[in-house]
């Protein structure tokens, strides 16, 4: 959890939690006090200290501020091999245009007779850190950190500037781990009231010490039941706020599915786990992970242990879209294979949302999680809106915009009965589809490219083929990697941009695209490219093309794009 900014959709940090303890604690009815004067990067462990009296709150202000409170650190790093066992790390840090701290360039010593500039390099802070090796094994280390200054991912940058950044830190290029490896370790500070010396220290390293003995343990985390159970452990504690959302949340944002355990994200390569109410999904990735069934059967047996009511099982080949059968029962048993069964078809929800989901009916469940923030935007810009969803699957997006007020949805998909299951959860949600709304929220069974085509002017007309005029405000794109129709085949990896052609000739003006794609060979930075290229060719002027925030509960693997990218492209 972070240490405060809880996110606004679902706040759940460090405050909000140690002010709820007190309150239930002590009987209060009323938030108690807490004064607030450090903070932790998500994902670093250790001590932190709140003033619990407004009376204490000056003297910690003071402390902090005057920097009389000495924070000791301890960092697992790789890289460390030959250097000094002591030394200090002194650099200017700044702010770079990535928005990540950096370590200003050092100025070289001018000619002699040449006066040097006075003053520090533009825009930067000093930051100092006194390093001791604790342990070492090979190029693997413990380092023992005290920050003499506080800036912004201070040990961080300062590290990796050194060749040795902390493992498991996405930002500055650290080495693989289950978490960013660094730990507050102790913090001392005078007493506000008595003036006396005070130092707490948090002496749980077993993380750190277990990475610096192993290293990132890849597959081989499924070959030790405590290293297993530790992964699992840390996810379901980042899914702390989803997994209590039924609870805690307001209605309209209860949400009930969501992901658990998210591959290389949460340090399981080849595992995705996700929660449908009682019951989890575990789906397996093709690779040479699962060529011992040992390890399939210990990892059931550790996600039964966590007590939901059952376990289905998908076996995920590398590409699911080439089968004929997806409910072929070697790759998806329509029984769990732990636990007790769901009923047949029932409703999850999402962010308030009620979605049928199924099971037991092959590799799909009626639902693709890794959207969920993507029809939350949705659902708070549809008002009045015409929404087309493209690659509308069970139409989720189309109840999610209908939900938050659109005028006119339309769903278009290949396959008729995922239509039919939309018509289902537009159902759920209580959206009339007859009577005074007849015509408001409509199902196209059509492959997706001819229906842009004709609704852009490329189809043929003819008596049974006049093209009908119409645009819309906004077009979802959320089509599978590969995709095979009668009419054509698809693959995101080559044909996206044409895909945002066709569609920026239907976006009205103003309007925009909401263009997402799970390809895992694409990158972040060539799927922007796709989506401006495909802006460009229909002769459309783009005002903004913005990244999607991912998913909380879908960790990118570390140093990598996440495998879901979403961009949202606005029209002129």
């Amino acid at each position: 959890m972070p240490s405060q900014s809880a996110q606004p959709e679902r706040p759940d940090d460090l405050v909000m939690r140690v002010r709820a303890f007190l309150a239930e604690r002590d009987g209060r009815a009323k938030e108690p006090y807490l004064g607030v004067h450090q903070r932790l990067d998500r994902d670093t462990s250790g001590v932190v200290v709140f003033a619990k009296r407004p009376e204490a709150n000056a003297s910690l202000a003071k402390q902090f501020e005057g920097r009389d409170v000495e924070k000791r650190y301890l960092a697992a790093v790789q890289g460390w091999s030959g250097r000094s066992r002591e030394t200090t790390l002194s650099d200017e840090l700044r702010r770079g245009e990535d928005g990540l701290m950096e370590v200003v360039p050092r100025q070289k010593a001018p000619p002699r007779g040449v006066r040097a500039p006075k003053g520090r390099p533009s825009g930067g802070q000093r930051a100092v850190t006194h390093v001791r090796v604790r342990t070492q094994k090979e190029e693997r280390a413990l380092l023992d950190l005290i920050l003499e200054t506080g800036r912004m991912h201070q040990a961080r940058v300062q590290l990796a500037h050194a060749g040795a950044p902390i493992a498991g830190d996405p930002l500055y290029g650290g080495p693989r781990a289950p978490r960013l490896m660094l730990h507050a370790a102790q913090i001392s500070l005078a007493h506000p009231k008595t003036g006396k010396r005070l130092s707490i220290r948090d002496p749980h390293t077993g993380p750190l010490e277990f990475w610096l003995k192993n290293g990132d343990l890849g597959a081989r985390v499924y070959d030790d039941v405590a290293a297993l159970d530790a992964a699992l452990a840390l996810a379901v504690e980042r899914r702390w706020g989803l997994g209590r959302s039924a609870e805690r949340d307001p209605e309209e944002r209860r949400t009930t599915a969501f992901r658990l355990v998210n591959e290389e994200g949460d340090a399981l390569p080849g595992l995705a786990v996700d929660v449908y109410g009682e019951h989890l999904v575990a789906q397996l990735y093709a690779g040479d992970v699962w060529d011992d069934a040992a390890r399939r059967e210990r990892v059931l047996d550790r996600l039964d242990a966590l007590g939901f009511d059952g376990v289905y099982l998908k076996m995920r080949p590398k590409q699911a879209n080439v089968l004929v059968d997806t409910r072929r029962d070697e790759l998806a048993p329509s029984t769990p294979v732990r636990g007790q069964a769901a009923p047949e078809a029932f409703d999850v929800l999402e962010e308030g949302m009620p979605v049928r989901v199924r099971l037991g009916d092959g590799l799909s469940t009626g639902v693709f999680l890794d959207q969920r923030s993507n029809r939350r935007f949705v659902r708070g810009i549809s008002e009045s809106a015409r929404v087309a969803n493209l690659f509308s699957y069970t139409c989720a997006f189309s109840v999610a915009a209908a939900l938050g007020g659109a005028s006119r949805t339309v769903s278009v998909d290949a396959s008729v009965t995922a239509l039919e299951r939309g018509r289902e959860n537009f159902a759920a949600a209580g959206i009339e589809l007859g009577g005074n709304n007849a015509g408001a929220h409509t199902f196209v069974a059509e492959d997706c490219f001819a229906w842009l085509a004709r609704m852009g002017g490329g189809g043929k007309e003819g008596p049974g083929n006049r093209r009908k005029a119409e645009s819309f405000d906004l077009l979802v794109l959320d089509p599978p990697s590969y995709s095979s129709t009668k009419k054509r085949r698809f693959v995101a990896e080559s044909d996206y941009d044409e895909l945002v052609t066709l569609a920026a000739k239907v976006v009205g003006p103003g309007g925009k695209i909401l263009a997402c794609c799970n390809h895992r060979g694409l990158t972040r930075t060539k799927f922007r490219r796709f989506v401006l290229a495909g802006v460009r060719a229909a002769g459309r002027e783009l005002l903004q093309l913005k990244d999607m925030p991912d998913g909380s509960d879908f960790p990118p693997p570390l140093g990598r794009d996440p495998h879901m990218k979403s961009v949202l492209a606005v029209l002129r």
